[in-house]
């Protein structure tokens, strides 16, 4: 009820305001100049605010909603994801010198062998109208002494829960890169004292960069899955620039033949 009393005077007070200023344009002609350069002066200090908030909303408006989960999806799919980090912002939304082992979030960790890293990792706003992610990630590269940069993400219990042999697990991404460079995506799902993996090269030379894990190619004892992750692995990384647009999982039985 005081939310509905709020709203009807907030509603008052703008058809005053729009009347007023109404009131002022049609009596601009004849108005005196003393009068009329006050009215300028309001006027200006108005327009001021108004452009402000018009700036703000078309920007805000025009990007990717945050928390979306919104991406294409297969026919069949039973499970979809956008992780987190493309979809929420940070507490800390960006480290540097980052150390192996080090987290970006809740769900995605780096792993090098550096001595001495240069490696950076910040979050960044999606702003492209093509972007249905409100996130991406940036991933910058200067020196590099080792010999594997990795990113790992652990996916949620949903996406290996009722996982299957007959399953396919898809990942569509969006990656801007400053030189080419190979990069790989490993599957992993522990079960038991096993983990099975798959490894799917990037085909970032095409518009669509989509990998398929196909389990039915596996070793995978369905009634012993614990986990899962994916491992994004970058081949020689020195002096890049790489930035995940989106990244996106789903799965889907296979068709039955």
């Amino acid at each position: 009820m005081i939310e509905f009393r709020s709203s009807i005077l907030d509603w008052i007070t703008h058809r005053r305001g729009v009347r007023r200023w109404q009131k002022s344009v049609r009596k601009a002609p004849d108005m005196g100049l003393a009068h009329l350069r006050s009215e300028r002066a309001k006027a200006r200090k108005l327009r001021h605010y108004l452009n402000e908030l018009i700036s703000h909303a078309d920007n805000r408006l025009a990007l990717p909603m945050l928390g979306s989960h919104a991406f294409p999806k297969p026919h069949g799919t039973d499970w979809s994801w956008r992780p987190s980090l493309w979809r929420e912002p940070l507490d800390v939304p960006g480290r540097a010198s980052v150390k192996s082992k080090a987290r970006l979030g809740s769900e995605l960790t780096l792993f090098h062998d550096c001595h001495h890293s240069e490696l950076t990792l910040r979050q960044l706003r999606n702003t492209r109208e093509a972007d249905l992610a409100p996130y991406g990630l940036r991933m910058d590269v200067f020196n590099f002494d080792g010999s594997f940069l990795s990113l790992v993400l652990d996916l949620p219990e949903a996406a290996v829960s009722g996982l299957q042999k007959r399953h396919l697990i898809r990942m569509d991404t969006i990656v801007e890169m400053e030189k080419p460079l190979e990069i790989f995506a490993r599957l992993n799902i522990k079960h038991g004292p096993n983990t099975e993996q798959i490894v799917r090269e990037l085909p970032l030379h095409e518009k669509e960069i989509v990998v398929e894990f196909d389990l039915a190619y596996s070793n995978l004892n369905e009634k012993r899955i614990e986990r899962g992750w994916i491992d994004l692995i970058f081949e020689n990384p020195e002096m890049s620039q790489v930035v995940l647009r989106d990244l996106t999982f789903s799965r889907r039985p296979r068709a039955e033949f």
